[in-house]
């Protein structure tokens, strides 16, 4: 097959990892408005909010309501972000019918996020997977995949291990490989996805979420594309940031990678003139962390042909 008729899909999650680093809270009606927004530039697959403790992330109270507005938007795959069984109950009860479940390679990682050990994540997300009802999909994000801000750079040997019993699971789930610090580097990206796709051929689908925060965001794309990879999530205008790299960008822009794939003639159907026109709305949020280059580089070209 040759690169003019390949495709890629990429996973928008700006509604749920952007908007969860915005302090302020963001009034449905507007979280819904951007959705919309994403929706009819072409992004059929998106994370739109998570189910966690509202005490906890106060931005992502409205999760239920989320959940029945994007119900209605035709075409949408929306997955939900959970990280514990309990809180998967309260997705299923809203009306979720994709999951997107997480835990984390570093022990030390894990439970600062949820109190538990990889271990114990494992065990509930085999109870998340117990409980899904026909029809419902799983995704399963496996963050501190390549780097942990605490302990540094992970060994394949260790997410290997981890993949042993949670694909003993299911192996019918796509996994993420996350990048959640934003130091993992091209060869490392390319390294980890071939011994992940190597010794789980069963596993239904290999995703790649990266963040930008030293500017490998793209490279690192392109290099998990190289082995085969074919799915990427990315943030609307960069949406996101970092919390162990102040001042840093957080989650690689969804309209840079909709610009690379445009150029290497990779269809991703999306309409990248109707997205840099959401991601410009998308960084007028208050409190809005941002990255990305395209959507600038675009706006100077056009303020160039106008003069």
């Amino acid at each position: 097959m040759s690169d003019a008729v390949q495709s890629v899909t990429i996973v928008e999650v700006g509604p749920r990892d952007g908007f969860q680093s915005v302090g302020p809270f963001i009034p449905t009606p507007h979280k819904i408005a951007l959705i919309g927004r994403l929706h009819a530039a072409g992004l059929r697959r998106m994370e739109t909010t998570s189910f966690v403790s509202p005490s906890a992330l106060p931005q992502m109270a409205d999760a239920a309501e989320i959940v029945a507005a994007t119900d209605r938007l035709a075409g949408l795959d929306a997955q939900v972000l959970v990280p514990t069984a309990r809180h998967a109950e309260r997705a299923f009860a809203a009306g979720a019918t994709h999951l997107s479940a997480v835990l984390s390679v570093s022990e030390r990682h894990n439970m600062g996020n949820v109190r538990r050990t990889p271990m114990e994540s494992v065990a509930d997300y085999a109870q998340m997977v117990a409980m899904m009802p026909a029809g419902a999909a799983m995704r399963l994000n496996l963050a501190t995949a390549f780097d942990c801000p605490h302990v540094g750079r992970i060994g394949a040997d260790a997410v290997l291990a981890l993949l042993d019993p949670l694909v003993a699971a299911t192996a019918d789930v796509e996994i993420a490989l996350c990048d959640t610090t934003g130091r993992a580097d091209p060869a490392q990206v390319r390294a980890l996805f071939a011994a992940a796709r190597d010794r789980f051929p069963e596993v239904r689908g290999w995703a790649f979420h990266g963040h930008d925060t030293y500017g490998l965001g793209a490279a690192n794309v392109l290099a998990a594309w190289d082995v085969g990879i074919r799915v990427f999530d990315a943030s609307v205008a960069g949406l996101g940031g970092c919390p162990f790299a102040p001042g840093a960008t957080g989650n690689v822009a969804t309209e840079d990678l909709v610009w690379m794939f445009d150029h290497m003639g990779v269809a991703s159907g999306i309409d990248l003139d109707r997205l840099v026109d959401a991601a410009r709305a998308v960084a007028e949020l208050p409190g809005a962390q941002i990255g990305g280059r395209v959507r600038d580089a675009l706006a100077a070209r056009a303020r160039k042909a106008a003069a």
